[in-house]
């Protein structure tokens, strides 16, 4: 089952003589319960497509569905709801909500929804995540890795088409990204949550079912590690 299909995906910036070709046509697709690390260096374009992927920008042409759903259709508050609800994002910098506890970060995308929330749900991710007894601490009275699982939790609540993860060790020293890695790839295998990564550590693209190697704004490489 196809969960993302990207078709000739193209971001200019600028006009004219000034245009800068960010990404150039490109296309791939993941399927249900892949692991897949998107590589390349500063500049490749691999930030463009984490950020066209999860829609949070717009391309200059060409398409991304999602469970089957062209979400460039949608507007701009559908998307939002949209992105919410399909997209489990991780970012490097965590970009959790500071007076909220840990339980209550994991829960943002229900409460936005107005959900109740799935207390059983909710135990088994921070069983899982492993800060069951640090679920009403403050971000602040967390450790970076700490905080960074609960942004793995909060990316698991909705149950999403997939993890969209942007360096997700990226701020973490190496025992925590040993941890975090670990982490992803227990909820990818037992799971089967489909897992998109951004990342410039070789070692841990090598975890990966896939890798894709962005280069120029284009796709050079597509490579599949496991079967």
């Amino acid at each position: 089952m196809t969960v993302l299909e990207v078709k000739e995906l193209t971001k200019i910036y600028g006009q004219g003589e000034n245009a800068v070709v960010a990404l150039d046509h490109v296309s791939f697709r993941v399927e249900k319960g892949e692991f897949v690390a998107i590589v390349g260096a500063s500049g490749s374009g691999k930030s463009t497509l984490m950020n066209l992927v999860g829609g949070i920008d717009r391309p200059t042409s060409g398409s991304v569905k999602i469970d089957g759903k062209e979400i460039f259709q949608l507007n701009e508050s559908e998307l939002a709801i949209f992105r919410r609800r399909n997209i489990g994002m991780i970012y490097q910098f965590y970009n959790l909500i500071p007076n909220l506890t840990a339980e209550e970060n994991i829960m943002l995308p229900c409460l936005l929804d107005h959900r109740k929330a799935d207390n059983d749900k909710l135990s088994n991710i921070l069983n899982m995540i492993g800060l069951s007894e640090r679920r009403k601490h403050l971000p602040s009275e967390l450790s970076g890795g700490q905080q960074q699982r609960v942004s793995v939790g909060r990316a698991l609540i909705n149950d999403p088409a997939f993890i969209l993860a942007d360096e997700p060790t990226g701020n973490l020293d190496s025992k925590s990204s040993r941890e975090i890695i670990d982490l992803l790839s227990l909820a990818n295998k037992r799971e089967n949550q489909t897992l998109i990564m951004i990342t410039h550590d070789e070692k841990i693209a090598l975890q990966a079912d896939r890798i894709i190697t962005i280069s120029d704004g284009k796709i050079v490489r597509d490579e599949v590690m496991k079967v």
